[in-house]
């Protein structure tokens, strides 16, 4: 046992190295076995019990390379160049975390967005839930992309999504919500060329007004000109007509609140839809004329 212990406290040759470097294995190995069965007893959650053994298991396997290093004294008389080495492969290998810190400070310091706030960012659309200092998340909104999603409008899809904070200085981030808490919808119906257009686009013109918050969104651009130097805006409804070979297009541009848009443009169509119906007005496809020839019989070889 004196033998032992008088390995276990040489330093200097080969034997007594590797005792006590076996001696420090095993007791690492010990210290991680005891700090997680005093983690799983402290806590019910087994997702908790899980991340706090792995959590202890990698901080032992730390310390325990840190006393090896020393026992074979394997940087002795060469620590400035260890250290350098070791903060150019830090700074590399954490280039990303790196960034990311400095675009949670862009976010903050900047106010690009915050939490509530209705974002696109990194090709990502939805609402901001939680802001850290590495990522942002998100809860998905759909898209009308066929390949995006398949929530075919701006309602939740019940995915949250993580997204690095570095994306903010590679992708441009869009805030729908921030100071200006509306968006401009157009509705466009084809009208076909014998109909009653100017019909058509009164009861247009009449419901895209009763749906529009034009009252709110001056007041918001009243607002946002006292912070920035924006023009006014017009934000009464409007009608556009433009003629095709096919139909007449009647485009009704209105404003409604950004969480509302499609809530809104499904009454508006829904609405127009009926009174056009109610007063024979056709809505018109893409058509094409063909003319049909008939042969005389006096043709008829």
């Amino acid at each position: 046992m004196e033998r032992l212990w008088e390995l276990v406290v040489d330093s200097e040759s080969v034997a007594g190295r590797l005792v006590t470097s076996a001696v420090v294995v095993g007791f690492g190995v010990l210290l991680a076995s005891l700090l997680g069965r005093l983690f799983s007893r402290r806590t019910s959650d087994p997702y908790s019990r899980f991340y706090a053994r792995k959590a202890s298991r990698y901080a032992v396997a730390l310390v325990v390379l840190i006393a090896l290093a020393v026992v074979w004294q394997a940087f002795a008389g060469r620590i400035g160049v260890v250290l350098g080495l070791a903060t150019a492969g830090v700074a590399f290998a954490m280039q990303e975390v790196i960034g990311a810190l400095a675009g949670w400070f862009n976010i903050v310091s900047g106010r690009i967005f915050r939490v509530g706030d209705r974002i696109e960012m990194g090709g990502v659309r939805g609402d901001v839930i939680d802001l850290t200092p590495l990522r942002t998340k998100v809860l998905e909104i759909g898209s009308v992309a066929e390949d995006e999603s398949w929530v075919k409008g701006r309602q939740f899809t019940g995915r949250i999504v993580a997204i690095s904070n570095k994306a903010t200085f590679t992708e441009p981030v869009f805030n729908y919500s921030a100071v200006f808490d509306f968006i401009w919808e157009e509705l466009t119906l084809p009208i076909a060329h014998g109909s009653n257009w100017q019909a058509a686009e009164r009861i247009l013109f009449e419901e895209a007004r009763r749906i529009s918050a034009s009252e709110g969104a001056r007041q918001a651009i009243d607002q946002m000109a006292n912070r920035y130097p924006v023009p006014r805006t017009e934000v009464e409804p409007r009608v556009f007509a433009r003629a095709t070979d096919n139909y007449l297009e009647l485009a009704a541009r209105f404003v409604v609140p950004v969480r509302t848009a499609r809530s809104a443009k499904d009454d508006l169509t829904r609405r127009v839809l009926a009174r056009l119906r109610h007063a024979g007005i056709e809505v018109a496809s893409p058509t094409q004329d063909v003319t049909l020839r008939v042969a005389d019989s006096n043709d008829t070889p």
